[in-house]
């Protein structure tokens, strides 16, 4: 297969999840070979999307190269990725990717509208001759074994009634845009004052995130949250979820958790053929392993 790139440059704006500012974002085509990069929007400095520039996973991934950071890269990458794009670069006016709708929707309805534009080298994919398993302390694992072509298996896991274990896959034959690229982001009711009071999503909405509410609540915290979400008038669902929404599936956290492997572990340097297994997926993990298999190509 040729490698593929956008036909055309599209521009995001919006608010930002973490530091509640407003950011730009331009997303252009980039010349075959060259992969995924970040640029400062007011000097030109780049940042080749790997692993080996993540310098934070809290809540999100960000990445960094002579001072140049950008923060909440998970999703953009993801888009690209799901939608088969080898090589765009994304200009940055601010340090952080918007939120938008909490998915990766926007980027793929966008891009499906024109295509993708067919480049002249093949597409490489990266082959490792082993497996690669990486875990941490709280039960996290990912493995990753040689395969003919990609494949994604995830199971989240946090002991929630409300959310039980919600499993989720990708493939050659799975339509990104349909089944993943849409899938919102999430936190628990009661992580939001946490959230909050160490600095970390500012921007945090009833628009852009599925609120789970884990353990019982009164109408009164409920209304002191809606009322720093920015909607009033919310309630608790029977079903344990907050009533800002409805869920595209049952199973759309796990889906998100996808969503979200697949932007890190592009970080690796670009399509791997493999079968990827992942437990309790996260930021801090995928990244891991994402750098654990740049160590193996670099051998």
């Amino acid at each position: 297969m040729k490698q593929q790139t956008l036909k055309k440059s599209y521009t995001f704006t919006g608010k930002c999840l973490h530091t509640g500012t407003t950011s730009r974002i331009v997303v252009s085509p980039a010349p075959a070979g060259s992969g995924i990069r970040f640029r400062r929007a007011s000097d030109g400095a780049e940042i080749p999307a790997l692993a080996c520039y993540v310098t934070s996973t809290a809540r999100s991934t960000t990445i960094e190269k002579d001072g140049f950071s950008v923060q909440t890269v998970e999703h953009i990458l993801s888009a690209l990725y799901g939608m088969g794009v080898d090589n765009a670069v994304i200009e940055v006016d601010g340090i952080e990717i918007p939120i938008l709708d909490g998915s990766a929707r926007l980027y793929v309805e966008a891009f499906q509208a024109d295509g993708l534009a067919e480049q002249d080298e093949e597409r490489k994919y990266l082959d490792i001759k082993e497996e690669v398993f990486v875990s941490n302390e709280t039960g996290s694992w990912i493995k990753i074994e040689p395969a003919k072509e990609p494949s994604f298996y995830v199971k989240v896991d946090f002991s929630s009634a409300v959310l039980g274990v919600q499993t989720a896959s990708y493939d050659a034959d799975t339509d990104y845009a349909k089944e993943i690229g849409c899938c919102r982001t999430f936190v628990f009711f009661h992580e939001i004052e946490y959230l909050f009071s160490n600095n970390l999503i500012k921007g945090g909405d009833v628009d852009n995130a599925i609120v789970i509410v884990e353990h019982p609540v009164s109408q009164a915290q409920v209304d002191a949250v809606a009322a720093k979400m920015g909607k009033a008038g919310m309630s608790v669902r029977p079903d344990g979820y907050l009533s800002n929404l409805e869920l595209h599936f049952p199973n759309e956290c796990g889906r998100h958790k996808l969503l979200d492997l697949l932007g890190d572990l592009s970080l690796a340097g670009g399509r791997l053929n493999a079968r990827i297994s992942a437990y309790k997926p996260g930021h801090g993990i995928n990244t891991q392993a994402a750098s654990a298999v740049l160590k193996v190509l670099k051998k």
